[in-house]
């Protein structure tokens, strides 16, 4: 199926939809990511942090996909925002996917008590013009941290990847993300365990529409600006969240998913300014 693009503001594309691998590992996830590309997936998404860079590396060599085809995604861990180790990681991050850049790097959390974080960007900035990395990004910062590596570096980060799910809409960063230029991503794009299948807004939208509620959800994400990447290791729902661009929600319909947001919406607490991780 053809799957549409965003524009970064480095003029580079990227898919609309992605797949995510955490907390894939071992065969389970070579099997998953090659049975991801093989239906149509071109967006995968790794870290660090998941272990499992290395299967990431593995199922796209096996895919027998083009390279120039794939869009692969990595994250800088918080114990590697020091310049030097910044640009180590990226260069081990490399090694471990067998590959030769990344089409998009991450500085995985802003971990503010430390303040590295402009230091890891920095790092970023100078590995893209190495060709290391193609396209650069940020995961979980506010626009507060945004600004500063902006204000700081010149280089407004293309992609910020943060919590987005109808329990958690994020409008006053989507809104910041628009103000400034940046594509919004979404982990845990579905709400995990806390997924809202039930509830009336997406129950109802899925009827109408003759979808999954699932797909419901994923299509919101895409009608709000959103790009979310889900994960599945089951190759029939890895086609069902990838075919979301077959049918539009009405505006009523945003809104009333929308309208499920919470104060704490949040999935397990992580809140930029306080949740750090190494």
């Amino acid at each position: 199926m053809e799957i549409p693009h965003h524009v970064l503001n480095d003029g580079r594309e990227i898919p609309a939809i992605g797949f995510g691998t955490y907390p894939l590992t071992g065969q389970e996830c070579i099997d998953a990511v090659a049975s991801a590309i093989e239906v149509g997936y071109r967006l995968i998404d790794t870290a660090v942090n998941y272990g499992n860079e290395e299967e990431v590396g593995e199922a796209v060599r096996r895919s027998g996909v083009p390279r120039d085809e794939l869009f692969v995604t990595s994250k800088l861990p918080g114990r590697h925002h020091a310049y030097d180790d910044a640009i180590r990681s990226t260069k081990e991050s490399l090694q471990r996917l067998g590959l030769d850049h990344l089409d998009l790097h991450l500085i995985h959390w802003p971990n503010p008590s430390r303040g590295l974080y402009p230091e890891a960007w920095r790092a970023l900035v100078d590995l893209q013009r190495e060709g290391l990395v193609r396209s650069l990004g940020v995961s979980n910062f506010t626009g507060e941290h945004l600004r500063r590596v902006i204000d700081e570096t010149g280089v407004t980060p293309a992609v910020n990847q943060v919590e987005l799910h109808p329990w958690f809409p994020q409008q006053e960063m989507r809104k910041t993300h628009l103000e400034l230029g940046v594509v919004t991503e979404s982990w845990s794009p579905l709400g995990k365990r806390q997924a809202p299948f039930d509830e009336p807004p997406v129950a109802a939208a899925a009827r109408t529409h003759g979808v999954t509620p699932g797909q419901v959800v994923l299509r919101w994400q895409v009608q709000v600006g959103a790009l979310p990447i889900p994960k599945s290791a089951t190759p029939a729902r890895q086609r069902e969240n990838l075919d979301v661009f077959g049918f539009e929600l009405t505006e009523d319909e945003v809104s009333a998913i929308t309208g499920l947001g919470r104060p704490d919406g949040r999935l397990f607490g992580g809140d930029p300014d306080t949740h750090e991780e190494m």
